[in-house]
């Protein structure tokens, strides 16, 4: 059945791909669609960790495949892509995802070649293969994990945000060009997201910089996106500083809001 708007409806022999699905938003929406009756594929880099979440998953009564593969790597996508085309996949989920924090020129290259290639080049390959079959069925769903750090020019955090800016343009784009496929793309821009409660010798140091009342849980996130995709939305902001920070993104020339905000990542660094 062709749906304009929403969720397409679980049936035994479609899946939703979820990356990122080992820990936080991914888990979260993972778990949440697994209960909703979809059949699952896990990916993120830690196999043992995957196969306990999808054994967490199976008990909902869907199939859950765990598929661990290190989506920075061009080699691993191409593995994650060709698995995809053996499947009838209705829901895409790109919600893996890397940050740095300091100045640029004092990361490690390795690392920030690596966050491009996991947050932009991974999620634009993978919504391409997903739409290569979704199109065709007039039948799918896809959310993007941007940020709304991709709506403010963010010293000390310099290549997330080049990332996360072009996830977040790049959805909203689709968005608008897949009107009327019966495919439907929703951007999720969030700002500080955690459990509900992380004991303080487990605390970030993200996590003693930004106050509590700030943060938004991975389950009201998850909870929050999925309605928001069911209704066809452009684009989720959930939690307080998310909303913040988007409309500071609007509102606040860059000369005032990027030396603040760059002040406050500089500690994270």
């Amino acid at each position: 059945m062709t749906r304009a708007h929403g969720l397409p409806a679980p049936s035994p022999t479609s899946y939703a791909v979820v990356t990122g699905a080992s820990q936080g938003i991914g888990k979260a929406m993972a778990t949440d669609l697994a209960k909703m009756g979809y059949n699952t594929i896990l990916v993120a880099r830690r196999e043992a960790v995957l196969e306990s979440v999808a054994a967490e998953l199976r008990g909902f009564g869907v199939e859950s495949e765990a598929f661990a593969v290190d989506l920075s790597d061009a080699a691993d996508v191409d593995r994650l892509i060709t698995r995809m085309g053996e499947l009838e996949v209705t829901i895409l989920i790109n919600s893996a995802g890397i940050a740095s924090f300091g100045k640029f020129m004092d990361q490690d290259w390795d690392y920030e070649t690596k966050q491009f290639a996991l947050n932009g080049t991974a999620v634009h390959r993978l919504t391409r293969a997903a739409l290569e079959q979704m199109l065709p069925r007039r039948r799918g769903a896809i959310c993007n994990v941007g940020s709304a750090a991709g709506n403010v020019s963010i010293p000390n955090n310099a290549t997330y945000v080049f990332t996360k800016a072009g996830v977040n343009a790049f959805t909203e784009a689709l968005h608008y060009e897949l009107k009327d496929t019966g495919v439907t793309c929703t951007l999720l821009a969030p700002g500080p997201v955690r459990d509900a409660v992380v004991p303080e010798e487990e605390q970030s140091i993200v996590d003693k910089v930004v106050p509590d009342f700030l943060w938004t849980t991975y389950e009201s996130c998850s909870a929050e996106t999925l309605k928001a995709m069911a209704r066809n939305q452009r684009r989720v902001v959930p939690g307080p500083l998310s909303k913040l920070m988007n409309l500071a993104g609007q509102v606040v020339p860059t000369p005032i809001a990027a030396p603040v905000i760059g002040s406050f990542y500089a500690k994270m660094a």
